[in-house]
């Protein structure tokens, strides 16, 4: 792999100037941007709304959500899991059982969010049909000749 595609978050951070350095200390907009622009990353990644979505339900395990989510890796699956656990989103239990017991929980910023998750659930399901409609148009306008 080349050295310019080793770490393609921290290049966009330079990009976006939400990477700090030395020299240039983040002004306070741009930190609340960043840090807007990293939870709404974090939220809108291609797995978390799953997970977020079976744990605002009640209690989850991990081989539960391991099912749920289709086509998700165990590796992917821990990744999520913790990242969420760290941004506020979710609460890790575990059970002192043999072997060890974990349930994940939405916090209340996340059951909160997922009042936003059905509204926007529920967007999509309406305009759906709409939405393949202008693709369909849109593609015919625009086919390559």
């Amino acid at each position: 792999m080349s050295q310019r595609n080793t770490d393609v978050s921290a290049q966009l951070n330079a990009l976006t100037g939400c990477a700090p350095d030395a020299v240039t200390p983040f002004t306070p907009g741009q930190a609340k941007a960043c840090t807007v622009r990293e939870v709404l990353d974090r939220v809108g990644g291609k797995w978390s709304i799953g997970i977020l979505v079976a744990a605002s339900q009640g209690p989850v395990r991990f081989t539960e959500l391991e099912r749920q989510i289709e086509g998700i890796s165990r590796r992917m699956l821990t990744l999520t899991l913790r990242n969420l656990e760290r941004d506020g989103l979710l609460e890790r239990r575990v059970y002192p059982t043999v072997p060890p017991k974990v349930e994940y929980t939405a916090t209340p910023i996340a059951l909160e969010l997922y009042e936003s998750l059905v509204a926007l659930t529920s967007w999509a399901e309406r305009h759906r049909g709409a939405i393949a409609a202008a693709r369909q148009t849109y593609d015919q306008e625009h086919k390559t000749r």
